[in-house]
């Protein structure tokens, strides 16, 4: 008689961020030999299967059982208004959640950190809860903290600030921002209480978790594991070695740059790429596109169709993206296939906001950073890039908030030729592969994890 295969509901935050690893999770855990439901909000569900239906790959979540649940929010309501989307998502989805773990039947719920507001659902239902942070230990470490932080003098109790600047929780981490945290969103000060109230409750969720997993690895991170030896590192996380799986990309990947990329020397590209949230005003957009093209060195630049905000001049813009694609020194898409843009042997810098995904992107491929930090936690892995690993550099703005053509000239340069940034990179992206070799840190965490979930 078969044996049932393990049933685990996977269940991000609905971001890109969160999305995607544990996307590539669900993959190699499918490719232990479990079923996995995939839930996802109506939203980021429909932006799913639209990108893959663009991309040729309507069939390749087959092994995937994808559903979704509403995220509490009207057709209309601007999911960009962070404040009224953590609301919704923190109202509605452990309800959601609860109905679909009595209808799916599943054995363990493998749910990001952030959506720890449906662990006591699946807890009061016998289901057993893992846990994903899909950031850095560093960070899940500080939130670990937050009591001793509100007691020091750090925060007061609804996470505003009571001292400015960045504190460190110990020697060889990053030190984190007090204005730059999880919970750190603009406008309206109720919006910055609604979002350090669900924080606080997710991180209090965490202790529902027989096991605690993040997309890290050992020697990234020495100092914080050793600090939190209950985080358990299994990255860098990545859902095969050919990059043919599809990750869950809220937008169509374009393909077409790789033939684009195979055309140039080795390590000569600047690849350039601020993730699914960042957003640039029209000058700072434009004091960027005219430092790639300064640089004299051929460039491949993701401009989401929302990456500006309104009065960039489509005359300037048109002229530039003209010239620079006539003369061949630049490429622009509006989304690509990141892994293997990053996998690339002609890409020799990356010039990144530091999201933790992309940054552990670029460290398993060995390439120099750029750090050009938007929000939240970017700042600290901007931290870890410079001054702990060593492995790129970051752009200074001016007084005005403003980072000039000039200093993005002057950077790229100084990233380019450090033949120490260089080693110090190749010496990080070996001993990221070491890990999760068979034998390596990560490889016998993942073991571990796997084994529990069959349990």
């Amino acid at each position: 008689m078969a044996v049932a295969m393990p049933h685990v509901m996977v269940l991000p935050f609905p971001a890109q961020g969160h999305v995607t690893p544990l996307m590539e999770l669900s993959h190699r855990l499918v490719d232990h030999g479990f079923q996995v439901t995939f839930v996802c909000t109506e939203p980021v569900h429909k932006l799913v299967l639209d990108a893959l239906r663009q991309n040729g790959g309507g069939e390749a979540l087959d092994v995937i059982r994808l559903v979704s649940i509403p995220d509490g929010l009207a057709d209309g309501d601007d999911r960009r208004d962070l404040c009224k989307f953590l609301d919704g998502v923190s109202r509605c989805i452990p309800s959601y959640v609860e109905d679909l773990i009595r209808e799916t039947k599943v054995r363990w719920l493998v749910g990001d950190a952030n959506m720890g507001m449906c662990f006591e659902a699946a807890k009061k239902l016998g289901v057993r809860v893992a846990c994903v942070f899909p950031a850095s230990a560093a960070g899940l470490g500080t939130l670990l903290r937050l009591p001793q932080l509100i007691e020091d003098g750090f925060f007061d109790d609804k996470g505003f600030p009571k001292r400015r600047g960045a504190f460190e929780i110990a020697p060889n981490m990053p030190p984190m921002y007090t204005s730059h945290m999880p919970w750190s969103i603009d406008g309206a000060a109720e919006g910055q209480e609604v979002s350090f109230r669900l924080v606080s409750r997710n991180t209090q969720a965490t202790s529902l978790a027989e096991i605690v997993v993040c997309n890290s690895f050992l020697e990234a991170e020495a100092a914080a594991f050793e600090l939190f030896p209950s985080i358990v590192p299994i990255g860098p996380l990545f859902a095969d070695q050919e990059f043919r799986k599809t990750v869950g990309q809220f937008l169509p990947e374009d393909t077409g740059c790789l033939k684009w990329l195979d055309a140039h020397p080795d390590g000569s590209v600047v690849y350039v790429a601020f993730g699914s949230f960042t957003v640039f005003d029209p000058r700072q957009f434009r004091e960027l596109a005219e430092g790639l093209e300064l640089t004299g060195r051929p460039f491949f630049w993701v401009v989401r169709l929302d990456f500006t905000t309104g009065g960039l001049s489509k005359a300037w813009y048109d002229e530039f993206t003209n010239r620079v694609v006539v003369n061949g020194s630049g490429m622009m898409v509006s989304w690509c296939p990141q892994q293997q843009v990053l996998a690339h042997r002609a890409v020799g810098c990356f010039v990144s906001h530091c999201g933790w995904n992309s940054t552990m992107e670029g460290v398993r491929n060995g390439v120099p950073i750029l750090c050009w930090p938007y929000f939240v936690d970017q700042f600290a892995n901007r931290s870890y890039i410079c001054d702990i690993w060593r492995t790129g550099m970051a752009v200074t703005p001016g007084e005005d908030g403003v980072v000039t053509k000039e200093e993005v000239i002057a950077k790229l340069g100084l990233v380019i030729g450090d033949k120490g940034i260089a080693e110090r990179a190749r010496m990080l992206r070996d001993a990221a592969r070491n890990s999760l070799k068979e034998g390596g840190s990560s490889y016998e965490n993942f073991k571990r994890f796997v084994d529990l979930l069959r349990e």
